[in-house]
């Protein structure tokens, strides 16, 4: 089942699957449209997935929703208050903060919050020939799996002077974001004014560099650290590797192996030092343990981009677990929820 699973097994994903279903396909279509990318695809992919749902479950989900929806009062008073309020104490300020920009910004982003749909290659083409510090701003705005898709297609020279600029960038005045709007409107729907989002940063650009080819990233930070080795430093410390999972709590170390494919595992592992493939052993009953180790050595020769693949794929999972309030990553010293 999906993440945030209750006692009955059926996670918050799964459940929002079968409300929508159950309110058929023009209303569905209607909440989807209020979604971002990442959220309508978990939910489609849960969707598609749903086999004879017990019309009991169905019924206790329509009406865990509607106990919920009667608890709510004031709703559209004050929406901003509210949503700041429940967000922080989900997600704790700093995350609220970033999260919460882009919601009460998002009526006046049209064109950015268009971009977030498309494909890297798409965005890409759109901003290929626009000012260096528009590009920055657009791979801030994106998710840092897309924004290092995108970087992935311009030259060395190219994506690192983006890099460096999304790593310098703070708070975008009004103005600023204005023109990015226009310059974006011109392909999409219109819109006016704008606020000021704090977007970008040090903790953006190694978000970005996360998501970024191996080889490419070693280009990356060297070129980073020929520049400024200080920031090289910074943006260093905030990257969460696959080393790094020797940090990490065995409980979330659980949870992250419960989403991971042995094959991936077993890839995953071959490159790993034998500290980290003991902490992965630990946390595994003793069967699969022995399995894995069998699996291990049988495994033949990997070429290390492969190595580097699966690995990617492993911190991946963390990292969505993570952004969901699942698990706590510890890396470079930091705390990262």
């Amino acid at each position: 089942m999906s993440d945030g699973a209750d006692q009955e097994g059926l996670g918050e994903i799964d459940k929002a699957a079968i409300l929508l279903i159950s309110l058929g396909e023009t209303d569905a279509a209607e909440v989807l449209k209020h979604m971002g990318p990442k959220e309508v695809q978990m939910i489609g992919e849960a969707m598609a997935q749903l086999n004879n749902v017990p019309q009991t479950r169905v019924e206790s989900v329509v009406g865990d929703f509607m106990g919920l929806v009667s608890d709510q009062t004031g709703i559209g008073i004050n929406n901003d208050i509210y949503i700041r309020s429940m967000l922080n104490q989900a997600l704790g300020e700093e995350k609220a903060k970033t999260l919460l920009d882009r919601i009460l910004m998002s009526t006046n982003t049209s064109g950015l919050d268009t971009l977030r749909w498309m494909e890297p290659r798409q965005i890409t083409e759109i901003i290929r020939y626009e000012h260096p510090q528009i590009q920055a701003v657009v791979v801030a705005y994106l998710e840092p799996d897309a924004a290092a898709g995108v970087l992935g297609f311009f030259d060395d020279k190219q994506r690192l002077d983006i890099l460096m600029r999304v790593a310098a960038l703070d708070r975008i005045q009004p103005q600023a974001l204005q023109e990015l709007n226009d310059i974006l409107e011109r392909q999409f729907a219109g819109a006016s004014g704008a606020s000021s989002a704090t977007l970008g940063g040090v903790k953006s650009a190694a978000d970005i560099m996360n998501f970024i080819e191996s080889g490419i990233e070693a280009e990356l930070m060297e070129g980073i650290k020929e520049s400024d080795e200080h920031l090289a430093g910074s943006i260093s410390d905030l990257m969460f590797v696959f080393d790094n999972l020797m940090d990490v709590e065995d409980p979330a170390i659980q949870s992250i192996l419960r989403e991971v494919s042995t094959d991936v595992l077993v890839v995953a592992l071959k490159g790993a030092d034998v500290s980290l493939q003991e902490k992965i052993f630990r946390n595994m009953s003793k069967r699969a343990a022995e399995l894995l180790r069998d699996d291990l050595e049988a495994k033949g020769p990997v070429r290390v981009s492969e190595v580097e693949e699966a690995q990617k794929e492993v911190l991946t999972v963390a990292r969505r677990l993570a952004d969901e309030g699942e698990i706590v990553l510890g890396g470079g010293g930091e705390a990262m929820v």
